[in-house]
């Protein structure tokens, strides 16, 4: 058993995440949790009161890494352009070193657990395109004479948010080898 409190809680968590990066994207059951970790189901019961808490607790950690780089982001970047193509190059990243986790915001590991989950992914995707239509608000803001229409806005964020969701599936459904981050630096003159 590991030593301090929530030791054991974070290394479910993290083991579930290895779990999910295995590219064949099987169901995973709290018996082959427990069976990796070399605990009883009864174990994992101590911490979780259900499979759906452990997914949430990865959820918490998505939101948690995303946004708190998201306000880095836009606290030092004053240029509203340079925060969104930032931001999403972030997103980007973040699947790429978190494969398990991109399997989870595109909701793959998501489909047979309880329907919550999927609706705080879509709850955090809409957090997300919150964000982005505030940076492109203050890039419009930034050009002299420009007038921020409210739907061509709202067009733009649910467009970069497209991209990036599109370029997670790509990645899950390759089994990982298409990795998000490529072709980046090309395709961000065509969001434009």
């Amino acid at each position: 058993m590991a030593g301090k409190p929530g030791e054991r809680k974070l290394q479910i968590l993290q083991t579930l995440a290895a779990m999910l990066e295995e590219p064949a994207g099987e169901k995973i059951t709290t018996a082959a949790l427990a069976a990796r970790l070399q605990v009883s189901e009864a174990a994992l019961y101590r911490h979780f009161a259900s499979k759906a808490q452990m997914y949430e607790g990865l959820i918490e950690f998505i939101e948690t890494s995303l946004f708190g780089v998201i306000n880095k982001i836009t606290a030092e970047e004053p240029n509203g352009l340079l925060q969104a193509r930032a931001i999403l190059a972030m997103l980007l990243g973040f699947a790429e070193k978190n494969p398990g986790m991109t399997r989870v915001l595109v909701g793959d590991a998501l489909v047979h657990e309880n329907p919550r989950l999927q609706a705080r992914i879509n709850q955090l995707h809409d957090r997300l395109e919150t964000t982005l239509k505030q940076c492109l608000r203050v890039a419009a803001t930034q050009e002299p004479g420009a007038e921020p229409e409210p739907e061509s806005i709202a067009a733009h964020a649910n467009l970069m948010l497209s991209f990036v969701v599109g370029r997670w599936h790509q990645f899950a459904k390759s089994g990982f080898k298409r990795r998000p981050t490529e072709l980046f630096d090309k395709q961000w003159p065509l969001l434009l």
